[in-house]
């Protein structure tokens, strides 16, 4: 960059000045005095032409010369008239003269504006270097005064021997296992990444003669596990050992033939678990899984109850209450779902929040044979049981007469149906039986708003199969389950899982204030129970795989591991090794007309600062709200931020307070980011297909755009770009990644070079300005969770289906969405996106090549919330002469139509919230002195 000393430009002005003023008095004397000379000249010749005249007609009596007068008369005349032709030729060469000295003025006068605006160029780039080297001297300042270095990602440590071999412990010390005095904590260093190794179950068979594992179970968790990043191969540096015990079944069909001949003989083999290679002598960092598919309960048991499992960790669905160690052991859901895959086809739309039915329940008091021989494991209170079973007969006569009162509300109570199979007994005297089919059970629970579900009949049990499964039918139905006797059961995941978002707990004593209860409850807050219901279901019970990666992360989360990094997606440049692409000076208008902000070089936003401590301070947040428990994030948007008098005292390492922390206007503005969070830039994503010039002319716009880290362009076409392509030197990095294949949802791939949390993700053909780029980011570091941008759209009822949306992009006082192709997300969207948003949704992205930036809005509407944030007042970014696009097309809208409705089906109801404001600058339209600077001059 050249500067311009100030000194030789004044002179240089000064010497312009001169020229020009001489130059212009010169033409004015020539203009003046040239036609007062030519007019006395010719005035004093006219005068003595008319004197001869006069005397010679006024003389009759010529004299004798007058021949010679005659032709010296002529002669004066000829001289007269070539006089007047060199004038003229004079006049006319003036004339032209004149023409070209005010060309030469005008030249002189383009020349001087453009030196003009060349200084103002200048002395902008000059107070951005002052701006950057400003802003240099602050991090250098910053880096000398640091105390500690920066953490860098640790080394994995991780053991590397097998567990020592220690004497069993007796079976009173077993029961009262707690995480510090049965587990092995030094197998599981904080930077170990959580290793765990699985006993293969056919090789290793705990089970005792008759019995054997559910072989789907086995086969299907073999294979899921598979898929999980903390499984290992090596034992010497398993943190945990996964042992596969049930779902026990009998080698015989019918397993419910001969009960009492197998009661003596529990499924599990102590023995066989003591021979397991690892087991160490007394079963520590062991995981005994008992997964179960149906409720055999009335069979099983606890099988655990009378088998010496020492200090082994116990994962099922059924505990008493007495064998039952808390935060030791885990209660899990019954694994019903499938393998893995989309689920969401198996849920019920949310809406409306009021069904058919306020309350439904489906079963039939069943007397237990076998409880009378199981009892004996357990010490049971008779005199506590008969009170709790004339209090379960209480009960069943007050909903019986509660579903005959006459009231507005429906109520459903099927007590006397024909149980879905034996299965379904429970362990208690009597207990409450599944009936009819999982299709029938699942018409009713959807067109039902509360479903009742009982706890067990006996005391005795924290926990059964039937009250899980019961709990999972209903939240995959969208019914809000109401547990009566919720005070003496537990629920799946229990310890990281707010239950109390999800379902209603209700004592038995209090089953007469059970209508009133549901009545008091809004439909504010029954959607926000459905919807709360759904994200617990889909997340962590739906199917095996969920199941098992649940497991895994409760127990890690036990321990303060972090989860490991989110995977991301190789950046395979369109270039090969060797190859060199040309570089050349961005051209064209680039230049601002405002000092904008420093040109720094690329800043990456800091990464994985909150590994040890997220779970800590938000832990609740992770595993109930927006936060992902499976994998690890370099940043969220929901990263809590520091009060503002912290940044001045104690913890100012990165921020950039506007004026110091004085504030100020446009001036102080311009050198500073300000806001409540550190420094940062963007990085910005370019999805192309076969536009060269188009995204070339795009990329040169971004020449000196401050707070730049980078540009990503993902090359969507299968024709790679031209060697010969000349692509702009813009400061920044430009790195041109090869997509896979042709498809919209490229336009989100989490990238390994995406360095910054903000992602600004253009169009090819959009025109944004630098100052409204700048504005966007700023607004966006102020509402870090939502979508920010430009184009702002929103989806309207369809008044004449009245059952549909339609998107709209009409003139509207409302919007609910901001176009992707000119916005600002977090990066964390990205791997959501991919990761989280169901497949069928990119599916039909595919489907149409379309709709890719209404999902986005569905899914941090959904994730936040909250609309989205639209800046500026402009409504269209599409460049002129550039090739029609896709949005210009008739069928575009109507599958936007189509797409709206369908995601909306995806997730159960439509996230799309409206809002009524658009963001512009401060002191946009605020009368300020001449001596301050509007913090935007156009925005």
């Amino acid at each position: 960059m050249v500067l311009i000393n100030a000194e030789p430009r004044n002179f240089l002005h000064w010497l312009v000045n001169v020229k020009l003023s001489r130059i212009v008095v010169m033409v004015l004397a020539i203009l003046i005095l040239t036609p007062l000379i030519t007019h006395f000249y010719l005035s004093k010749v006219e005068r003595n032409v008319s004197s001869i005249t006069h005397n010679a007609h006024s003389h009759l009596d010529l004299p004798e010369n007058v021949d010679v007068k005659e032709i010296d008369l002529r002669v004066g005349v000829e001289e007269l008239v070539r006089i007047r032709g060199s004038v003229l030729s004079e006049l006319r060469d003036i004339e032209k003269k004149r023409q070209q000295f005010k060309q030469e003025l005008q030249t002189y006068s383009k020349n001087i504006e453009e030196l003009k605006t060349e200084l103002a160029h200048h002395q902008t780039n000059l107070n951005r270097l002052k701006i950057s080297v400003e802003q240099a001297q602050v991090a250098m300042h910053e880096a000398l005064e640091q105390n500690t270095p920066d953490l860098a990602l640790p080394k994995k440590l991780t053991p590397d021997s097998l567990p020592h071999i220690l004497p069993p412990i007796p079976r009173n010390r077993s029961r009262n296992c707690r995480m510090f005095s049965c587990f092995d904590h030094s197998r599981c260093s904080l930077t170990s990444g959580f290793p765990i190794y699985l006993y293969d179950p056919d090789q290793h068979a705990v089970m005792n003669e008759g019995w054997d594992v559910d072989g789907f179970l086995k086969t299907t968790l073999k294979q899921v596990l598979g898929y999980n990043p903390h499984l290992t191969q090596n034992p010497k540096e398993a943190c945990v050992f996964l042992v596969l015990v049930g779902e026990a079944l009998k080698d015989t069909d019918d397993v419910t033939e001969n009960i009492g001949n197998h009661l003596n003989l529990p499924p599990l083999d102590s023995e066989a678990l003591k021979r397991l290679p690892y087991w160490g002598g007394d079963g520590r960092n062991h995981i005994l899984l008992n997964l179960a598919r149906r409720d055999l309960s009335a069979i099983n048991g606890d099988i655990f109850s009378s088998v010496d499992t020492g200090r082994a960790i116990l994962v099922q669905s059924t505990f008493y209450h007495d064998y039952f160690r808390p935060n030791f052991d885990l209660i899990v859901s019954p694994v019903l779902g499938p393998p893995g895959g989309d689920v969401w086809h198996e849920c019920s739309h949310m809406v409306p929040s009021r069904r058919k039915y306020l309350l439904t329940f489906q079963g039939e008091m069943k007397i237990n044979k076998a409880y009378i021989t199981k009892k004996q494991l357990v010490f049971v209170d008779e005199e506590l049981e008969k009170e709790n079973t004339e209090l379960n007969n209480f009960i069943l006569e007050h909903l019986k007469q509660l579903a005959n009162t006459h009231t507005s509300d429906k109520f459903l109570f099927d007590f006397e149906c024909v149980p879905a199979s034996d299965d379904s007994m429970n362990m208690g005297p009597q207990d409450w039986a599944l009936c009819g089919t999982d299709s029938s059970r699942m018409s009713v629970l959807k067109e039902s708003t509360f479903a009742l579900i009982f706890a067990p009949s006996s005391i005795e049990y924290v926990s059964t199969t039937l009250l899980q499964a019961r709990v999972y039918e209903a939240l995959r139905s969208g019914a809000i389950p109401v547990i009566l006797g919720g005070d003496q059961v537990k629920l799946a995941y229990s310890e990281v899982i707010q239950w109390k978002r999800v379902a209603i707990f209700l004592p038995k004593a209090r089953v007469t204030e059970l209508h009133f209860v549901l009545r008091t409850i809004p439909d504010e807050d029954i959607l926000l129970f459905r919807r709360q219901g759904r994200l617990i279901w889909e997340r962590y019970l739906a199917s095996v795989q969920s199941t098992l990666d649940t497991i895994v992360a409760v127990l890690r989360d036990r321990l303060n591991i972090p989860p490991l990094p989110a995977d991301t997606v190789a950046a395979v440049s369109v270039f090969n090794d060797t190859f060199q692409p040309i570089l050349v000076l961005a051209t064209g208008d680039v230049e601002q007309e405002e000092s904008l902000g420093p040109l720094e070089p690329p800043y990456n936003s800091p990464a994985y600062r909150r590994n040890y401590s997220l779970g800590l301070t938000q832990g609740h947040e992770m595993w109930n709200d927006w936060g992902d428990p499976f994998r690890l994030y370099a940043a969220l948007p929901m990263d809590p931020i520091l009060p503002s008098d912290a940044k001045f005292v104690g913890s100012g390492r990165g921020f950039r307070p506007i004026g110091n922390g004085q504030g100020g206007a446009g001036k102080e503005f311009s050198d500073a980011l300000g806001g409540n969070n550190p420094r940062e830039q963007f990085t910005i994503i370019l999805l192309t297909y076969e536009r060269e010039q188009v995204l070339i002319d795009s990329i040169a716009r971004l020449r000196g755009l401050p707070y730049l880290h980078s540009v990503v362009v993902i090359w969507n076409s299968p024709r790679l770009p031209s060697p010969e392509l000349r692509w702009p030197d813009i400061g920044a990095p430009v790195h041109i990644i090869k997509a896979a294949r042709n498809s919209l949802n490229n336009r989100f791939l989490p990238l390994e070079n995406l360095q910054t949390e903000a992602v600004l993700s253009v169009d090819d053909d959009a025109h944004l300005r630098h100052d409204e780029i700048l504005f966007g980011f700023r607004v966006w570091r102020e509402h870090r969770d939502r979508i920010v941008g430009f184009p702002g759209r929103f989806h309207a009822w369809d008044l004449n289906t009245k059952n549909s949306w339609l998107y709209n992009s009409n003139y509207s006082c409302e919007l609910s969405m901001v176009l992707t192709g000119a916005a600002f997300l977090h990066r964390y969207y990205l791997h959501l996106y991919w990761k989280w948003l169901p497949q069928a949704i990119r599916d039909k992205v595919d489907e149409y090549m379309n709709c890719e930036d209404i999902a986005m809005n569905f899914l941090v509407s959904h994730i936040t919330k909250k609309p989205p944030v639209k800046v500026t007042s402009r409504w269209t970014f599409r460049c002129l002469g550039c090739p029609q696009s896709l949005s210009e097309d008739d069928t575009h809208f109507q599958e936007r139509h189509k797409c709206i409705n369908f995601f909306s089906q995806v997730f159960g109801y439509t996230p799309l919230l409206n809002t009524q404001y658009r963001a512009d600058s401060i002191l946009f339209k605020t009368r300020i002195p001449h001596d301050k600077q509007k913090c935007f001059k156009f925005i």
